[in-house]
Order: C-alpha cells, then structure tokens, then sequence
C-alpha cells in the first residue's frame, strides 16, 4: 500500500488512498500508527483525491474515528499542493467528517506549505464546572468539528497533565470522548497550551485544539480573538471572525514509500 507521512509542527499523520485499504481500516490504523511496530503516527488519514482538492476519513492512532483534525487537513492540503504543483494563491477544498474546508495556499516556509485554512464556525460554546482526577474545574467546552475541552489558567505541570488530560478526555460529559486543552493567556495576543488528544494522548501540535484554544481565550479567558496559540511543537496564528475560525500554519510530507506489514489487532 502506498503511504506518505506528513506533519505540522509535530503532529504527524500517515496519509494512505482510501481505495487501497481492504479490511479493517481501524485495525490498519493501530498497526501504521504504531510507534515502535509501524511508521508510528499520531493518526492516519485515508484519502481520495481530485484536483485541487480531496476528500478525508480520520481514524486516531487508537483506530477510533475523529470527525477533523486541522493539521491533518493541512497535512492532505501539502500532499495535494505538492503532487498537483499548486503555485501561492490556489484554493483548496477538503471534504471532512465536519464539513467541506477550504485552505488558502499562501506561499512556502523553508519549502513548507503555508495554508490558511476556514475553520468553520465554533458551536455549543459554554463554561462547565467538571469534577475530575480529585479536582474541580471551571472548563470552555465547545465543538470545533469536533468536541473540544478547554481549561484556562496556568499550565499543569507534567503530573497533573497526565491525571487530568485523560480524565477529561474520557470523562462521562464527553459520551464520544473529547479533545483537552489546558491554555495559559500570555497575553491579549498570545496563549500558551498543552494538548491531550482524544484516542491519541499528549500531541506536540493541533489544529482544532489550537483553534478550541483561541475561541475559548477569547470568550473566556480576555483575550482578543486574533491570536498567536502556542503548542510545544510551534507557533499557529489563530483568527475568530465573523464568518468563523481561520487556522494558518505550514505543514510538510517528509516521507513517501510502501507499507508492507499487514493490519494486526492488539498493537
């Protein structure tokens, strides 16, 4: 099976045609993904393409299916922008789980793709009191074309991360999981985060959670709604507008080659 790996800042998905995977897609997912056994990855991203644009299915690292991750959409955006030699202006269109996306290819960095990338319009935005790991906590959650859980204030410290982040990703509010993001406002213009992805675990990057992130900062936390969200994998500029979230950020395939293990249950 032809494969590519892709990554934003650190988030890195295997990318792999739709039309090539036969059986159990979700046990596929858990082999590729595999850190030690596999390519290793954070998700995998089954595609079919056209011009200028594909379509997407999303499983996480675990095999669980998510609806959108917006440094995977960037990640199929670079793959379709390289392979397509798509110059600076050209639009992409991505058919997701949540909706058609569009990205704007703005130029290159360091070669990377620069895209920004229509988001779509943050729903069901609420502050939450959630009991969870011992603690009582005040948390934004809200749906970025998929489920998002953000706790503002200072950053936790590893141990508290790793108690809490999969204690609210898999707690019982969230019936389909959630995304975590614990975010610190630097700043109007700058927030600080750390990431726990549903089906994946701590992640150096994300896109919706990124975005989640903004959207909350700016509804909750006093922040502006244009703003620099900073994971530990990099900097994403993150936009509130009128017309919804706009994500920019570059991503890049680093890796293209054949998949020769086969789908195992249990990795």
């Amino acid at each position: 099976m032809q494969i590519h790996k892709a990554h934003a800042y650190g988030n890195d998905f295997l990318l792999a045609p739709l039309h090539a995977v036969a059986g159990d897609a979700a046990a596929l997912a858990r082999a590729v993904c595999h850190r030690h056994h596999g390519i290793g990855a954070d998700g995998l991203l089954l595609y079919e393409l056209r011009e200028r644009g594909a379509t997407m299915r999303l499983l996480n690292a675990d095999g669980s299916p998510s609806e959108l991750s917006g440094n995977g959409l960037r990640c199929l955006a670079a793959l379709i922008a390289g392979e397509q030699s798509l110059p600076a202006g050209a639009v992409v269109t991505v058919d997701t789980g949540a909706g058609t996306k569009t990205l704007d290819l703005l130029g290159h960095d360091e070669g990377r793709p620069i895209f920004r990338a229509a988001m779509g319009q943050p729903a069901g935005i609420r502050e939450v009191p959630i009991a969870a790991a011992g603690e009582l906590l005040t948390a934004t959650v809200l749906n970025m074309g998929n489920p998002q859980c953000v706790v503002l204030g200072p950053l936790p410290d590893r141990d508290r991360f790793d108690r809490l982040g999969p204690a609210l990703a898999t707690h019982a509010m969230f019936p389909a999981g959630t995304n975590v993001e614990f975010a610190h406002v630097e700043a109007p213009d700058r927030v600080r985060i750390l990431i726990w992805e549903r089906g994946v675990g701590p992640t150096s990057s994300s896109g919706t959670g990124s975005s989640a992130a903004g959207v909350a900062a700016a509804a909750h936390g006093g922040a502006s709604r244009s703003v620099d969200v900073i994971a530990p994998g990099g900097t994403q500029r993150v936009e509130w507008l009128d017309d919804g979230v706009y994500l920019t950020g570059w991503a890049e395939v680093v890796l293209a080659g054949q998949w020769l293990g086969t789908p195992a249950e249990g990795l």
